[in-house]
């Protein structure tokens, strides 16, 4: 299948020489060529962002969506390879933003089909309620207080097949962080608004960032993007919005400063074959669902998250000012 039509062979050939030096594919274990080898294609779609994150690839218009979250925007790659805006405003609605993470961040289609955005500067999760060529986005508001109280900036999330919302709210969108004032909450939480609009505190957590579901949905995983607590645990799920047995997934703090390894846990996304997809250290690690590395994509900058393509052959990733894309199995 082609993934967003090669106009991009014109960016590929051009950056041929230097993604040679920056990109690289370590096998840690024999399971992950069912997925990828050492001399797999990595492809850089687009460059020339400021924070590239939320990567959402549309099956029906084989396009893909990510946000560039200090520009306050979303841009789309269409199928012939070309760059465009999407969204503006698409985080912070008002005239100034006195912090440096206005935009939307995770971007994800409902059951329903809808785009919903995790909008650090208005604080909320909503959802896209305008055509893209109306003069000014329009969005609903799906949550933004917790027991009367503002959420922080909501980062990323995860829809179960029953349309149950698990999303994670670390302080990243505020202008000043956790130190900031209108911070109202005094906590970092992991949510799931259920389908009866109730929002339910799933844990806390000092930096929560990624999150994803198993396949049969019984797990759900967390990454915390805390350089002192750099890790990613694992729940059992009890039933939506309920968890047990909070365990420690994958520890990487000792490897957080080191050369190379840029970047924290941050997003990632589930493989239909259970296999964890997670941004980290140096771009993107594989796990099985034994909790091992079985593979690492190398992308020489922070990396903040990816995403699959409808047949799970192509993986996007987002990293820094650009966006890449690599060919699986």
């Amino acid at each position: 299948m082609k993934i967003l039509n090669i106009t991009l062979l014109i960016i590929c050939f051009l950056s041929a020489a230097l993604a040679q030096n920056r990109f690289s594919i370590e096998i840690l274990d024999e399971e992950a060529h069912q997925f990828l080898e050492v001399d797999s294609e990595i492809i850089e779609l687009a460059r020339g962002f400021t924070w590239t994150e939320g990567p959402l690839y549309l099956p029906e218009e084989n396009t893909l969506l990510f946000s560039d979250i200090p520009e306050n925007m979303v841009l789309k790659i269409d199928s012939e390879g070309r760059l465009s805006e999407y969204l503006h405003p698409a985080g912070y609605l008002g005239e100034s933003f006195t912090g440096t993470e206005p935009g939307s961040n995770g971007l994800l289609l409902s059951p329903e089909g809808e785009l919903v955005l995790m909008q650090h500067g208005e604080r909320r999760v909503a959802k896209m309620l305008a055509p893209t060529q109306a003069p000014r986005p329009e969005y609903q508001s799906l949550v933004g207080h917790y027991h009367g109280k503002r959420l922080n900036s909501p980062n990323d999330g995860a829809y179960d097949r029953e349309g149950n919302l698990y999303f994670t709210d670390p302080p990243y969108g505020l202008p000043k962080g956790m130190e900031d004032p209108d911070k109202e909450l005094g906590f970092q939480g992991v949510y799931c608004l259920l389908v009866n609009d109730e929002l339910v505190l799933v844990d806390t957590l000092s930096r929560p960032n990624g999150i994803a579901l198993s396949p049969d949905e019984r797990k759900l995983y967390v990454a915390v993007s805390d350089p002192g607590h750099a890790v990613w645990y694992e729940y059992d799920v009890v039933r939506p919005g309920r968890v047990k047995n909070k365990k420690l997934f994958y520890d990487v703090t000792h490897l957080i400063g080191q050369e190379g390894q840029q970047g924290l846990p941050d997003g990632m996304k589930m493989h239909s074959r259970g296999y964890l997809f997670a941004s980290g250290p140096g771009g993107i690690w594989i796990f099985n669902v034994e909790a091992k590395p079985i593979a690492r994509i190398y992308t020489g900058e922070r990396t903040s998250n990816c995403a699959f393509s409808a047949d799970e052959k192509t993986l996007f990733i987002t990293a820094d000012d650009y966006v890449l894309a690599v060919e699986l199995k």
